[in-house]
């Protein structure tokens, strides 16, 4: 008699992002942009952060000429609120405050007046339009680079524009790009074709880096939920992501 069953997929064993180590985006910094929206907020999401395995943050606030005017000195001041609060909560987890840098008419500015606050080994991580492939991207990525910075694309697969061919994500690794896969994108959070593209870079080997790019509850839960996911369990577990050494 035939079995009409499909296999069930196989049951893996549970982990955490404690072998990470490092959660390098989000936007847990209070009231400065579209993450977390007070101090109350902020700790809900660190506290998912701990009860996830991460030993460490560097938050990533958006810094965007029309929309979030942030400058290191409002990042700095808001990474002392934040930690004030987690003192006061006895949380201990480690936290830094990086950017993320929108590719805007001014980010060149801030590359030439030494206005960047980078992260780690001086990696400055930055994200481009979602709807137009800037044409200057090379450009950019270069004056970065002889700056003396190492350039993290954030959440590659999520540019429609370049699902089309993995050639058009290789082209801009060649240019000295590091890419930083947003981990809920393995779980369709975004849409099936995202899915798929972040799938892909992980089987050709292009993710350096993964980050939560939490900046609300829901993808709080949306992590807990990539925990169980094949792919995810692959990054956590066999293949050579950087989070590590930061």
């Amino acid at each position: 008699m035939l079995s009409f069953f499909k296999t069930k997929p196989p049951v893996l064993p549970e982990i955490d992002f404690s072998s990470l180590g490092t959660d390098l985006h989000s936007h847990i910094i209070p009231g400065i942009d579209d993450g977390a929206r007070d101090l109350s907020e902020s700790i809900a999401l660190i506290r998912t952060i701990l009860d996830l395995g991460f030993q460490k943050i560097i938050t990533t606030p958006h810094v965007m000429v029309d929309y979030y005017r942030n400058t290191p000195e409002t990042i700095k001041t808001g990474l002392s609120i934040l930690k004030k609060a987690l003192l006061s909560e006895n949380l201990d987890i480690e936290i830094e405050a990086a950017a993320e840098y929108y590719l805007d008419e001014d980010l060149e500015n801030k590359l030439d007046n030494n206005e960047i606050l980078p992260f780690g080994d001086n990696y400055l991580l930055f994200e481009i339009s979602f709807s137009n492939f800037p044409v200057n991207l090379s450009e950019i990525v270069e004056k970065m680079i002889s700056k003396g910075y190492k350039p993290i694309l954030a959440h590659p697969e999520r540019y429609s524009y370049l699902h089309g061919s993995i050639t058009n994500y290789r082209r801009i690794k060649d240019v000295g790009c590091l890419f930083q896969l947003n981990t809920i994108s393995l779980t369709g959070y975004y849409g099936k074709p995202t899915q798929k593209a972040a799938e892909m870079l992980v089987d050709k080997m292009l993710i350096d880096f993964i980050g939560s790019d939490m900046h609300h509850l829901k993808h709080a839960q949306a992590l807990k939920f990539a925990l169980k996911h094949p792919y995810v369990y692959r990054l956590l577990t066999d293949y050579p992501l950087q989070n590590e050494l930061l």
